[in-house]
């Protein structure tokens, strides 16, 4: 009785995780496959497959060849590279120091920190568009760096120090006993060991960045400082939208998500079941 009660319960738990990835993945679906599609055929059967009579690249041929998409593109691809890099090695920087070294205010220091996770960047929006134009950064990617550090250092830091704290202290008294530095420690003994909740915060602070619209609508709207999800708006307009050019769009912007993804998902596993999100 007990094995099948337990076999009932894991078949239960796959049942809704497997319904729950159908659900994500359902909108994702629905947009590559239209994307592929002619506007008569994307509203005459959304769900369907496209056919040789409905099967159409005019979205492509649109976004690619009518559009600076690679312009959009390069520019998405900068901002979350560089702020990306910046959050990981400021953020691994932080956690170190909040979770190895004890000092006055440490506590209110992580205590601080984690407010920044409850408190929406946003409802600052217009005192961060008055600090950007004072510091005559409006319209550059660079304002959008900033600006993504910001809202992503302290969920970083929050789950860096996390695991940070369960690597055994032995360790790294071993590595002072011999006489290695403290950068020494933390380049090469505690950041190889982290891998797995630096992919965690990786992909935490990539997805957002990737898909925000808010922030490069507001700093950075020039033509030629664009990100992809701003960039897809010019085929939006009030009366007419050309579905198979946003489609298109959309479809691009979702590759490199995946493939990162991918690749990281392995790392992404161990970190979240190591208790990095405790």
């Amino acid at each position: 009785m007990p094995k099948t009660r337990q076999a009932i319960s894991s078949m239960a738990i796959h049942a809704i995780l497997v319904s729950y990835m159908l659900i994500a993945l359902w909108p994702i679906f629905l947009t590559i496959i239209n994307s592929f599609k002619s506007r008569k055929a994307i509203f005459g059967d959304p769900m369907g497959l496209p056919g040789v009579d409905t099967f159409s690249l005019k979205g492509f041929e649109k976004v690619l060849l009518r559009s600076d998409f690679e312009i959009y593109f390069m520019n998405s691809i900068i901002v979350t590279i560089a702020t990306l890099a910046l959050v990981l090695i400021l953020g691994a920087m932080a956690a170190w120091a909040l979770s190895e070294y004890r000092f006055k205010g440490n506590k209110l220091l992580g205590l601080y920190l984690a407010i920044g996770i409850m408190i929406p960047i946003r409802l600052g929006s217009v005192s961060l568009l008055q600090l950007i134009v004072n510091m005559n950064l409006a319209n550059t990617l660079t304002a959008l760096v900033l600006v993504y550090i910001a809202q992503s250092l302290p969920l970083a830091i929050f789950i860096l120090s996390e695991f940070m704290q369960q690597i055994p202290k032995d360790l790294k008294e071993a590595a002072r006993c011999d006489g290695v530095n403290e950068y020494t420690i933390f380049f090469k003994v505690i950041l190889p060991l982290t891998r797995p909740a630096i992919a965690t915060v990786g992909v935490f602070t990539l997805v957002p960045v990737w898909n925000d619209l808010w922030f490069p609508l507001i700093l950075a709207p020039s033509e030629k400082t664009q990100t992809i999800t701003l960039g897809v708006q010019q085929f939006i307009g009030q009366y007419v939208t050309d579905w198979n050019a946003v489609l298109a769009s959309l479809t691009l912007a979702i590759v490199p998500i995946l493939i990162i993804y991918i690749l990281l998902s392995r790392h992404l596993i161990r970190g979240i079941t190591a208790g990095a999100v405790k």
